[in-house]
């Protein structure tokens, strides 16, 4: 008599990817985690890397559209699922893969099950089912977050909330900046971009160490707002400038580049190693200092300094969609503080005469104006020195108070730019 044996159920091709793009989604949604900090973790066990970069795409395009995955999975069910329940997460993978990685239905629905041992798979394929079934679909638009939404909206008005969503739709454009600006035009032409100012490029997304130039350190990627900074920086003819919070180190290579003598200060080892990196790569020499602002101090005065200080750094939601889910008024707050507390630090290391640029990537004013009028009402031997037109992308400009303030839509060419607020001060 032949015995029967169930053969045990095989795990679907795929199945380890799904689960390191949970464990992400998770990291960010309940524990409040950046998206990039988390993945190192999430995905350490998947051993291909076409794997690991699955696991993170599928992570971001949920954070990218979540509200507009929870409103199609909220149509499909009349159970109210908790915002945190797994079996929603689960179903906004699902869909994000459906509606715009261009995984097929079978596909997505049979690595979504199994995340689910234990729970309600049965309504999980049912929601999945009617909105497959029912071809749906996104909108144009993407949906902000709402308390996102309701801060941009009082902030900034209607405009600026829907440049936002509209921004946020698709990956921006890569942004490179040019260790020898005279040859703009010409890198222009061999990149197959477009220049925005002197010394930066415009191209279409691809990968980065295969386009023409990287090996030879002629450039590095950058957001065109996050080169204005150091733009504003001048030409530093052997001057001395101190970089606070450099890394990953863009604007310490601007500003080696416009001729400054510059120390570069961040408080984290691994991350000036990759400042390193780049300096080794464009030829670019800076002195690399591990420190923290809030304690370190310099045993000399500077003629310039740039702090681009940390903040909740909601301006770069079109990379990073995870900030718009843990940049909460608490953490702005806290930002605020910190950013107060270095700006008053760096004022006195500057030799008189000398130019201090506050930056945050932040599209939060008590991050940036706030912060900005309060160091101008304290330090009476700093005024604002509002930049010159040549040094802003076209439709940029100082604010009244002389600050310069990067919003969605703001900026002419329809690749955007990342959300900023810059102010340079000199001092008396």
């Amino acid at each position: 008599m032949t015995e029967n044996r169930q053969k045990p159920a095989q795990n679907p091709e795929g199945l380890e990817s799904r689960q390191a793009a949970l464990r992400l989604l998770d990291a960010v949604l309940r524990q409040g985690k950046a998206l990039d900090a988390a993945a190192p973790r999430a995905v350490r066990a998947l051993k291909r890397e076409d794997d690991k970069r699955l696991a993170t795409a599928i992570a971001g395009e949920v954070l990218r559209r979540l509200p507009d995955y929870d409103a199609l999975i909220d149509s499909a069910t009349r159970q109210n699922l908790p915002h945190d329940a797994k079996v929603r997460t689960v179903l906004r993978m699902a869909l994000a893969q459906t509606l715009a990685l261009g995984t097929p239905p079978h596909a997505a629905i049979s690595t979504a099950l199994p995340l689910l041992a234990g729970g309600p798979r049965r309504l999980a394929h049912g929601v999945f089912g009617t909105l497959s079934r029912n071809g749906a679909v996104l909108p144009d638009i993407p949906t902000l977050p709402d308390a996102v939404a309701k801060r941009w909206r009082r902030n900034w008005g209607e405009p600026v909330v829907a440049a936002a969503a509209a921004a946020i739709a698709a990956p921006p454009p890569l942004d490179l900046t040019l260790k020898a600006s005279a040859e703009t035009a010409a890198w222009a032409k061999k990149l197959g971009g477009k220049s925005l100012l002197p010394g930066h490029v415009r191209c279409e997304r691809a990968s980065v160490t295969g386009l023409p130039g990287y090996e030879d350190g002629a450039w590095w990627v950058q957001d065109i707002a996050a080169s204005i900074p150091a733009r504003l920086m001048g030409s530093g003819e052997g001057r001395r400038a101190l970089d606070l919070c450099a890394a990953p180190g863009g604007k310490t290579l601007q500003l080696a580049a416009q001729g400054w003598q510059v120390t570069a200060v961040d408080r984290a080892e691994s991350r000036l190693a990759r400042l390193s990196d780049n300096l080794a790569r464009t030829g670019l020499s800076a002195e690399a200092v591990v420190g923290d602002a809030l304690d370190w101090a310099p045993d000399a005065p500077f003629d310039a300094i740039l702090l681009d200080a940390p903040c909740s750094a909601t301006g770069i939601f079109r990379r990073h969609p995870d900030v718009l889910y843990r940049a909460h008024p608490p953490i702005i707050a806290e930002c605020a503080e910190i950013q107060a507390a270095m700006l008053g630090r760096a004022a006195g290391w500057i030799k008189p005469g000398g130019i201090l640029v506050y930056a945050v990537c932040s599209l939060e004013p008590e991050e940036g104006e706030a912060v900005a009028a309060a160091f101008l009402e304290t330090h009476p031997g700093f005024a604002v020195e509002p930049p010159q037109s040549a040094d802003l992308p076209d439709g940029i400009a100082p604010a009244a108070a002389g600050f310069v303030r990067v919003l969605p839509g703001a900026i002419a060419d329809p690749g955007g730019a990342d959300g900023f607020f810059i102010a340079r001060f000199r001092h008396s």
